[in-house]
Parts: structure tokens; sequence; C-alpha cells
């Protein structure tokens, strides 16, 4: 199959806002566009029935206003819809491996079984084995926030492989043009914390340290990327403060998820819980070794 960015749809606006977004990506990197509504009580095609008693009216009918007002929008992208009668986590969880990117919207801050088609966007993304985007919008917002051209930022821990990850941030960065900022987060040891604040002698080494070590990481990826404008932050605070900051005013904000073992249960770190939960702009969790 031909490279796609595949959006979940449900109807709500926050997965509409993704749809918007999906499209905006899917023509920025010249990739088609899925479309994706999945429901297990549809029934197989065709059905030549009147809409009143056709059970997939409804279905239709939603794939049809969305792919109309994105095609009003976008109107030399390539656009696919896909009805699929079955459980929507599994459904979206089998697109997301044909995928270069699964875009889902996401109410933010509201807990997390409200997120996008219930409780399923996070296991979708605390599964999936390729990016899964994040997406929310404002109940009845029709153009992109402000932020949505801001640059991208993109959280790095310094112990372990994070190539998927920059690489997912350097070529999301290119395609908009805009820079990148790489932000690392790490909290002040006990042994630098004195009755009357802190060593600023150790503190100094600590962000030393790190930041020979970012540069070491990103040296690669900014030859590779000689266009792209990048800067790095080192934050003496916790990682998900650190990068929630971080990515006020950013475009795009990505973090990452460790790959686990079959046996184990998925689950997502403290970082990416953060971002997608307090980060206003649309999150990118990306799996890596």
């Amino acid at each position: 199959m031909e490279p796609v960015v595949t959006v979940g749809l449900d109807g709500s606006p926050e997965s509409l806002a993704a749809a918007r977004w999906a499209a905006d990506e899917a023509e920025r990197r010249k990739l088609t566009l899925r479309l994706l509504h999945a429901w297990p009580l549809l029934v197989p095609e065709p059905t030549r029935l009147p809409c009143e008693v056709d059970q997939n009216y409804w279905a239709k009918r939603l794939m049809h206003d969305a792919r109309t007002q994105i095609q009003a929008r976008h109107p030399g992208l390539t656009v696919v819809g896909s009805l699929i009668a079955d459980d929507a986590e599994q459904a979206l969880l089998r697109a997301a491996t044909e995928s270069e990117m699964t875009v889902l919207g996401s109410r933010g801050l509201e807990p997390v079984e409200s997120y996008f088609m219930g409780d399923v966007s996070m296991p979708v993304v605390a599964r999936s084995e390729r990016p899964v985007v994040l997406v929310r919008a404002e109940a009845g917002e029709e153009a992109p926030t402000p932020t949505s051209h801001g640059g991208v930022v993109v959280a790095l821990k310094l112990h372990g492989s994070c190539d998927d990850l920059l690489a997912f941030a350097f070529a999301s960065a290119a395609a908009r043009n805009v820079g990148l900022r790489a932000v690392h987060g790490r909290s002040v040891p006990i042994h630098a914390q004195l009755p009357w604040g802190i060593d600023h002698d150790i503190t100094e080494e600590i962000r030393k340290d790190a930041r020979k070590q970012l540069s070491q990481v990103l040296r690669p990826w900014r030859e590779k990327f000689p266009h792209v404008d990048v800067a790095d932050t080192i934050a003496l605070d916790s990682p998900a403060k650190a990068v929630v900051r971080a990515a006020e005013g950013a475009g795009m904000l990505v973090v990452g998820r460790r790959r686990h073992h079959a046996a184990l249960t998925p689950r997502l770190g403290p970082v990416a819980q953060a971002a997608i939960h307090h980060a206003r702009c649309p999150v990118a969790v990306v799996p890596h070794d």
C-alpha cells in the first residue's frame, strides 16, 4: 500500500479538527490521506437500501461530509475513505501499521476516559508500532489555532536509542520549514539540594554534562537536515514540567514511548502522559526501542 496518513473519525469536533490537521500534514509530505471510521455494527457493502433503513447511512454521511470539507481546502490531495465493521481500537491499530502516522482527536485536559472515541485513543497511543498524533480543538473550531504554525519541540531523555524519535521530529520540522527545539529535563539530585538553596557548582556541572550529551545526540541529525534550525534547552526541572513548558507556542510536540515486549502491559511514561494532558499543540507519540 502507498504511504498514507490515517485519521480516525467519529463525528466529534475533535476528530474533525484532527482530520483537518492530518490533511495539512499529508499535503506537506505529499502523502495520501485515509479517513477511517470503524463501528462493529456496519454491514457489508454494497447496500442498496433507502437511507431511512440503511444501517450504514450515518457512517457514510460522516465520511462524505469530512471528505467534502477536506477536498474543498485541499483540492489536489488524494483522499480515500475506509468504513470498517470492527472495533475502533483494533481497526486503528491495524491501520497504524500501514501508515506513516495515525491522527486522532483529543480533548486534552479532560479525564482519560473522555478522549477520542471514549477510551480508544489512549490504548492506540500505547500500543501502536508507528507514530500517533493527538490533536485537540475547542468545540466548533473551524480553523487552525495560531500555534499551528510554530516550531517543533522534541523531548529527549539522553539514555538509550532515540533515532526513531529524532527522525520523526526532524522530518516534521523540515516538512513545515520551521525550527526544531530539543528539550531535556533533569531533576536536581538530592545531593545538590542544600538547606539554604541549590549548590550551583553541582547544577552547573550537571547542565554542562547534559548539554554535551545532547550535542552528541543531535550532531548526526543536524548533518542530515542542514536546513533545519536547531536549538536546545537543558532544564533542571522534572522532565514532564520542562517539556510541557517548552511546548507553549509550539506547532507540534514530539515525545517518545518505549516499545514493550508482548508479555508486558503497554503504558505511557510520565512525560508522554503530561504532554497529552496539558500541551495545547498537537502531540506526536513516537514508539522507539
